[in-house]
């Protein structure tokens, strides 16, 4: 399986949604918090392509979005296929 790290703040229930599905399908993921440290939030926006707000997840070392677009590729059944080797 490909590595995921999640890109979150403790109070976002985007990125709680976002950890419940890939706990729910048994992904182990790194969970980055971007609340405390102003340059782990700018590192996050320059690997997302500018984008701001958590979460923001990254499959392979590549970015696919946030909560809203990891449950649209879980439910057109192409999330497996980006997580698996």
């Amino acid at each position: 399986m490909k590595t995921v790290e999640i890109y979150t703040t403790p109070t976002c229930p985007y990125c709680h949604a976002a950890k419940r599905l890939l706990t729910k399908k048994g992904v182990a993921f790194t969970e980055i918090d971007v609340s405390r440290d102003p340059a782990v939030r700018i590192a996050m926006m320059e690997r997302a392509n500018g984008r701001r707000t958590v979460p923001q997840i990254f499959i392979g070392g590549v970015p696919v979005g946030g909560s809203d677009d990891i449950h649209a590729l879980d439910h057109a059944g192409k999330l497996d296929q980006m997580l698996a080797d």
